[in-house]
Parts: C-alpha cells; sequence; structure tokens
C-alpha cells in the first residue's frame, strides 16, 4: 500500500462523460468548481459521446472561459464505457474523479471519497444512502448484484457506483487493457486489492432525460456476466451433457412408442439451444477481444490526444499537436 496522500497536495480531473447534456453542462461546472476549487489543482474534462444538442457548444464556451476546463468529442456515439475510457486516458492530475453528468450524485460528496482516499487507497468507490432511483430501477440493481456477485462470483464493489474517486495511473491501466468489455469496477479489482468504498448521498436527477434504459440495463449485466464469469459456460456444457442424455432416452422412448418421448425431445431441444446461445455469447466476447473498431474516435478537443485515437491523424483538432504530452 502507497503512502498517505497529503491533502494539501491533492490535485483531480473530474471526468463527466455527456450525451445530450446541454441543460445539465452548466450546473454541473459551477458545482464542480464551488467544491473543488480549493485543492491544490483542478481539472474538469467533459467528454461528449456523440451528442446531438448544443452541448459541445456549452464545452467550448466553458473552455474559452476557463483553463482548467478541457473537453474530448467523439466522432459519433460510442457509449458510456468508451466515454469515460477516454476521460480516464487524458486526465491530466495524478486523481481522478467520475461523475455523472446528471448530478445524482452531489460533487459536495466527493470530499468523502478524498478522505478516504488519504487513508493510502488507490480507488474508492461511493454507495449510494437514501438512493433516489424509481422502485423498478432499485430492484433491477439488487438482482444484477445477487446474481454477479453471489451465483457468478464476480468481484466487484458491493453497491459500488460509477461516482469513484482512483489514481489516474491505476485507471488508464485498466482502460489500456482494451477488454472486450470494460466494466471498470469488475476490471480493476482484477489489478489491485488497494479500493474501498464508503458511502454518499444521492437525489433524482437535476434536469434533462435519462440515457439508461431497461434495454440497455440488461445488455450491460449480460455483458457482464458473460465476460467476467466462466460460470455461464460452465452451466452451458453440463445443460448440454444432460440435454444429450435425455434427447438418447427420448429417442429410445420413440422407438417403443412411449408418450414420454415428446416431453424429453422437447426437453433435448430448449436445453441445447439454451446452451448453444451462452456458448454464442461467449464467442462475441472473444471476438471483441481482437482488434477492430476502435474504441472510440476523437473529432474534436481542446487538450492534445494521440494519434491513434483521432479519425483524421493528419487533420487538426481545435488548436491541437497530434501527439499528447502528457499521457502518451
Amino acid at each position: 500500500m502507497r503512502g498517505r496522500d497529503r491533502p494539501e497536495d491533492f490535485a483531480v480531473t473530474v471526468v463527466v462523460p455527456c450525451l445530450n447534456e446541454a441543460d445539465n453542462v452548466d450546473a454541473v461546472y459551477q458545482e464542480i468548481v464551488e467544491e473543488l476549487s480549493g485543492y491544490a489543482g483542478l481539472e474538469v474534462l467533459f467528454v461528449d459521446d456523440g451528442s446531438t444538442d448544443a452541448t459541445l457548444d456549452r464545452f467550448r464556451t466553458l473552455a474559452e472561459r476557463d483553463p482548467a476546463v478541457s473537453y474530448l468529442s467523439f466522432t459519433r456515439n460510442y457509449g458510456l464505457e468508451a466515454a469515460f475510457s477516454a476521460g480516464y486516458r487524458y486526465a491530466r492530475h495524478p486523481w481522478l474523479l467520475h461523475l455523472d453528468a446528471d448530478l445524482q450524485f452531489p460533487p459536495a460528496e466527493a470530499h468523502k471519497l478524498i478522505a478516504k482516499a488519504m487513508e493510502g487507497y488507490d480507488a474508492v468507490f461511493g454507495i449510494r444512502v437514501d438512493r433516489q432511483d424509481r422502485l423498478l430501477r432499485r430492484l433491477a440493481s439488487g438482482l444484477h448484484e445477487v446474481i454477479s456477485r453471489r451465483l457468478l462470483r464476480i468481484d466487484i464493489p458491493s453497491g459500488g457506483t460509477s461516482f469513484r474517486l482512483v489514481r489516474t495511473e491505476l485507471a488508464r491501466r485498466v482502460v489500456d487493457l482494451r477488454l472486450g468489455t470494460p466494466y471498470f469496477m469488475a476490471a480493476l479489482p482484477r489489478l489491485t486489492r488497494n479500493w474501498t468504498t464508503t458511502p454518499t448521498a444521492h437525489r433524482a436527477r437535476r434536469g434533462g432525460e435519462p440515457k439508461v434504459t431497461v434495454r440497455g440495463l440488461a445488455r450491460h449485466a449480460v455483458e457482464l456476466f458473460m465476460s467476467y464469469s466462466v460460470r455461464p459456460i460452465t452451466f452451458a456444457g453440463v445443460l448440454a451433457l444432460f440435454t444429450s442424455l435425455c434427447a438418447l432416452i427420448g429417442a429410445i422412448l420413440a422407438v417403443l412408442s412411449h408418450p414420454s418421448a415428446a416431453v424429453l425431445t422437447g426437453i433435448a431441444l430448449s436445453g441445447g439451444l439454451l446452451s448453444l446461445a451462452v456458448i454464442a455469447r461467449y464467442l462475441v466476447h472473444i471476438a471483441r477481444g481482437h482488434p477492430g473498431t476502435p474504441q472510440f474516435l476523437i473529432q474534436e478537443a481542446n487538450i492534445p490526444v494521440r494519434d491513434e485515437d483521432r479519425l483524421y491523424a493528419a487533420a487538426p483538432l481545435t488548436g491541437q499537436v497530434s501527439i499528447m504530452e502528457h499521457a502518451s
């Protein structure tokens, strides 16, 4: 474990992924500055995940007014994982704080994460107290945790959220793994045990439309289950053996014209298809781990970025050089 950091030397980059959050950008910036400008260093790094509203315009305006504001804008919508991965890669300060643009986690709560980190931890995850989400969302989260932690034995922080404070060097190590499914809370415990959690306040979304859907949550859960546990494919193998036995018995009973033959044949067919579906999902995960479509591409930024993260490496971004110096 590292020695304890000194609060007076603490410098942090606040990474704020955004998708059509034009109505919230100014409020997020204002709260961050009011709460965290007293530390030794502060950078507010906005990441535009292909917004179609005035989100990027708000970034430009803030950046012109405040040199502490940085931004990256993607060529299209790549998803939340890509947005925070880009922010983590290009954060300038030794610590980074992930803060969602909906302000459900008040920036004032960051002091709790920072105080815990100063005890010597490399990562601190916020745990929602008195969660201000709809009942269906809370129930879905509870079911998600039971399946992932208890049934599949995936090592993730119990109750952990995207509101987290992490050493930038460690966060970059996670991003640079270039996993097919960059589920940060499951990937980080594979690199270190030096993390913890702490209770934080939670509030209702301030404005704009929620970006998380039931379909998105389900997809995200399946990706976690299949990418970070071998139990589903082990179950699929056992099920395949069981259904093969059912098919064999069903075939014998069919020859004998026994009425149970149809039932056993149906069980065999259903189980076999389920096993095939699970195995196919694992193949998708393996395919994602091979070089192919980049995790994200940047079309505009007010900080230097790597050529590999640009759509056209020879074309200048907004007044930028082509090679990133502080994150190379």
